[in-house]
């Protein structure tokens, strides 16, 4: 008699197609289709959602504390308006003065 092996599978939602997906609940299933038929059967009860996503739990890859430095984010100033404060002072400088090769350092 062979036994049934029961896989975690994590189960994300779709409230509506702009929404993204998020962490509803986690289940045991013997396999995807049946952890979509349980997902489907707990959400469809409760309330109206767009879309169902099933996930094994050890398909899913985390990072750890080791790999922070990887997600460091550059300072991008010159995406944003405050980089460029400087120019307010110096086109108020131009304005003034004439512009001649030794001002317009």
């Amino acid at each position: 008699m062979d036994r049934l092996t029961f896989d975690i599978y994590e189960v994300f939602a779709q409230t509506d197609p702009l929404a993204p997906h998020q962490h509803q609940f986690s289940l045991l299933a013997s396999s995807p289709e049946m952890a979509l038929a349980l997902a489907q059967e707990n959400f469809l009860r409760r309330r109206e959602i767009y879309s169902i996503w099933v996930v094994r739990r050890d398909a899913i890859t985390q990072s750890g504390p080791a790999e922070r430095a990887r997600f460091y984010r550059r300072k991008k100033g010159y995406r944003t308006t405050e980089d460029y404060r400087y120019l307010v002072e110096k086109w108020r400088r131009y304005k003034q003065q004439p512009m001649t090769p030794e001002t317009m350092v």
